[in-house]
């Protein structure tokens, strides 16, 4: 699964750290770890990251997620030299959670998985013997293990390829559909499968075998988690394949018809034209059957947009549905008894100020306590008028903005009406 050159690679192509050309330093970072870290946790805590880090680097700049002892061990051969502390760094990264078994990580997502393989994986599955599945100690120099921090990154990296795709409107992709629109994300086959683990890890992708046939189901941007298949999902994929087959099939009788036509053309210069005429023949019955072909293409197309139209229809409805219940909760406490009253109570505050200013315009007042008074029992009575006529405001306002817009799209409507009929008149009269 890692090419066997991958030393040589990257050689050339890995811009290793300024120490690599330090010989005492690399004569330390390439010697073994000792047994107990308590004898120097410095020296030994410097060597695991210097390695740690490198690795990832690798990794990354390769576009890869799955390392391996025997590979690390050719990529940093340095002056004929391995590294010899190579496999306490994956034992430790292991420990940590940096990297997990491929065995493990694969057994560790739903057993839907294991039932069409999950790519390379499950290639050779005699090599997954009991020690590797409970997790044993020893690390052997081909076992495979899954960066997690990476293979994080490529699955979020794959999800924004397929939403940014031409086919994001797709519910459902084969496996070979994702190989191809991932193939610059992914180099090969087996990162692929790795990216699509830690998406069903997440819950973003669910994969399934129908017919034969891999498919692959992402989830749809507002939604926390993926949908499982539905027969809905599996006949809209079905019409989607026919509809790309049958629009291959088309082209390809058109070419064959041209390729007819020329044949004809060719013959007839030549003198030919009975061989001419038989091509010109062959060319009508190949324009018949791509006519016939045609003819059922669109038919397709018109199922695909009725259902795409059902889809948006339904969330139309949705849409007013929460509309309504938004209106409705909006209006609970507002009826027209309530508006009436509110009314009512408006008008008998006018009768009281139209009093008050009589006795003001009919007469002197006799001392500084009847102004006070008189001035304080103006106070209450413009703030609860004040009061009352904000909330008739904003009843008014819910009742009559319905009414607004019916009068002003009825407007809309006669000016657009208005118009038709003066063109139509001035055609009448340029006809004339």
């Amino acid at each position: 699964m890692v090419p066997s050159n991958l030393g040589e690679e990257m050689s050339t192509e890995l811009a290793l750290p300024p120490e690599w050309e330090d010989d005492e330093r690399m004569n330390f970072l390439f010697s073994d770890f000792k047994e107990n870290r308590d004898v120097s946790t410095t020296d030994w805590d410097s060597k695991m990251d210097f390695w740690t880090s490198l690795i990832l680097k690798i990794c990354r700049s390769r576009g890869t997620v799955c390392v391996h002892l025997q590979e690390l061990n050719k990529i940093f051969q340095r002056k004929g030299i391995m590294p010899l502390g190579l496999a306490t760094v994956i034992q430790c990264m292991a420990r940590c959670g940096k990297i997990q078994r491929e065995s493990e990580f694969a057994t560790n997502v739903d057993c839907g998985w294991v039932s069409w393989g999950v790519g390379l994986l499950l290639v050779k599955p005699l090599k997954w013997t009991f020690s590797t599945l409970l997790g044993s100690s020893v690390v052997t120099l081909k076992e495979l293990f899954v960066v997690i921090e990476l293979v994080k990154e490529k699955a979020a990296e794959l999800l924004g390829v397929y939403r940014s795709s031409p086919v994001a409107n797709h519910s459902l992709l084969s496996f070979q559909e994702l190989r191809t629109l991932s193939s610059h994300v992914c180099v090969d086959e087996s990162t692929l499968c790795m990216a699509l683990l830690q998406l069903q890890r997440e819950k973003q992708v669910t994969v399934s075998l129908h017919g034969g046939e891999k498919i692959v189901k992402f989830s749809q941007p507002g939604q926390n988690h993926v949908s499982p298949v539905s027969d809905v999902d599996l006949g809209i994929y079905q019409l989607q394949r026919s509809e790309g087959l049958l629009e291959e099939r088309v082209e390809a009788l058109g070419l064959e018809a041209e390729k007819y036509k020329e044949e004809a053309r060719v013959l007839l210069r030549e003198g030919k034209k009975s061989q001419a005429l038989r091509c010109l023949r062959s060319r009508k019955r190949v324009e018949k059957k791509a006519d016939h072909l045609y003819a059922q293409l669109e038919n397709v197309k018109g199922i695909l947009d009725k259902i795409a139209n059902s889809q948006t229809d339904k969330l139309v409805i949705q849409v007013y549905q929460a509309g309504v219940s938004a209106l409705r909760l909006s209006l609970k406490d507002v009826t027209v008894e309530r508006a009436e009253s509110l009314v009512d109570q408006i008008q008998e505050l006018c009768d009281t100020q139209d009093e008050v200013n009589q006795i003001l315009a009919g007469g002197a007042l006799n001392s500084s306590m009847s102004y006070s008074i008189l001035y304080s029992y103006l106070v209450v009575v413009l703030k609860q008028f004040h009061n009352q006529m904000a909330n008739v405001q904003r009843v008014w306002q819910m009742i009559n903005d319905p009414i607004r817009l019916a009068d002003a799209d009825t407007d809309g409507l006669e000016d657009e009406l208005r118009f038709l009929l003066e063109n139509s008149s001035l055609d009448d009269h340029l006809q004339h």
